[in-house]
């Protein structure tokens, strides 16, 4: 009952702020643009109603219980317009103290003839349809370039970035180990079969040693992605391919994901640990489980999962949110691997991402703990990366004893 409530809460508090923005775009495109009567104002309403009917079940459908073709029809549209309703919105609004300052500035005067008595008085559209149009044009044509480079962007091939991180701890015969970071691939109804063939081909590519796949592997339960995640059996590393939680899998199920990549050839770390040779490679359930009391998860418990080590080897840490690095410090951690972030996505959400994450990308150190954020290989609500690269890390460990 309270989960109904909160839910219902939700959905209508989503679908009237959504509708206020919307009357704000139509005003601004439509109403501003045409005169009263014109048959574009009912043309634009209708429009923008159903793209927001689309938004908004979106938001809500896409991951659900709905058939992937379902979740497809309607996220395709409806998660395309949310990517582009956010720069539209954003450079109208940007431009709002432009269309003032240019509704304010009064037109040079003309001298004023009569009219002669056959001539009719010229028409035409008013300043502020005139000012309205420029503004209007600019914006969606700016809006949708944006949207269409970060949609391509977004399905991409993702990049192997090379990164390279030094640890006291690890021995000499070890550097050069490489690592493969993954995560965010979110695969789903609209990121399928072919695009997790892409990856798994670039992550064997790299040709590394160990695959640390760090969460967020796919938005949806695991049963009914079973086609789309098949490719991931074609994963090759040496020392094989590693999984750890993120909070899409614990949404839907965690255990029902570690025992897909177990059939998939992986090896899942709930709360585990595993020596191998080089170093003790850990993993943690995701902190979302904690933060939003999900009933049935189970959460992170580093005591289970670096407990009783020992110190002298050099240890890493999985874990999906990079916050989890504020606990990784306390129990000598040397490198923690995440994700989460998809480095920001979208320009310039990054700036919110920061300070819900601390730490958006790349490499950091927190006391003797360095903790490593990869950009992901996929996206999460709109199907766009803008000033957010994905990418594929190929981590190249070297040892200070070296």
């Amino acid at each position: 009952m309270v989960e109904t409530l909160a839910f219902t809460a939700r959905f209508a508090a989503v679908t009237a702020g959504f509708a206020v923005l919307h009357l704000y775009l139509w005003r601004r495109l439509f109403r501003d643009t045409t005169a009263p009567g014109s048959r574009w104002r009912c043309v634009g309403a209708i429009a923008l109603t159903v793209l927001a009917a689309f938004g908004v079940t979106a938001r809500f459908a896409v991951p659900s219980s709905l058939p992937l073709w379902a979740q497809a029809f309607i996220g395709w549209p409806g998660l395309v317009w949310f990517g582009a309703f956010l720069y539209l919105l954003g450079l109208l609004v940007l431009a709002e103290p432009l269309r003032w300052r240019l509704l304010r500035r009064k037109p040079a005067e003309a001298p004023v003839e009569a009219p002669a008595e056959d001539e009719a008085e010229p028409t035409g559209p008013t300043r502020r349809q005139v000012v309205s149009r420029a503004i209007g044009l600019s914006a969606a044509a700016a809006a949708t370039a944006v949207a269409g480079y970060g949609l391509a962007a977004a399905y991409r091939t993702p990049r192997l970035k090379p990164v390279t991180v030094a640890l006291d701890r690890l021995g000499r015969e070890f550097d050069g180990y490489r690592i493969a970071v993954v995560g965010d691939t979110h695969f789903s109804a609209m990121r399928g079969a072919e695009y997790c063939e892409r990856v798994v081909e670039q992550v064997n590519r790299a040709q590394a040693d160990l695959i640390a796949f760090v969460g967020d592997l796919a938005s949806g339960e695991a049963d009914e992605l079973r086609e789309a995640t098949e490719p991931l059996a074609g994963l090759s590393a040496r020392d094989g391919a590693y999984f750890v939680a993120g909070n899409a899998e614990h949404y839907v199920g965690a255990d029902a994901w570690h025992m897909r990549v177990q059939e998939l050839g992986m090896t899942p770390l709930p709360n585990a640990r595993v020596e191998l040779p080089g170093f003790d490679l850990a993993g943690v359930n995701d902190l979302i489980v904690e933060q939003r009391d999900i009933i049935g998860e189970v959460g992170p418990d580093f005591e289970e999962a670096l407990g009783d080590r020992d110190p002298d080897r050099a240890a890493i840490l999985m874990a999906h949110q990079p916050r989890a690095v504020d606990r990784a410090v306390d129990w000598g951690v040397d490198l923690q691997l995440s994700g989460h972030t998809h480095g920001g996505q979208m320009w310039p959400v990054h700036i919110a991402t920061r300070i819900r994450d601390g730490q958006v990308g790349g490499l950091g150190r927190y006391g003797d703990t360095q903790l490593y954020v990869t950009n992901g290989a996929g996206t999460n609500g709109p199907p766009m990366r803008v000033g957010a690269p994905s990418d594929i890390t190929v981590m190249t460990l070297r040892s200070k004893r070296a």
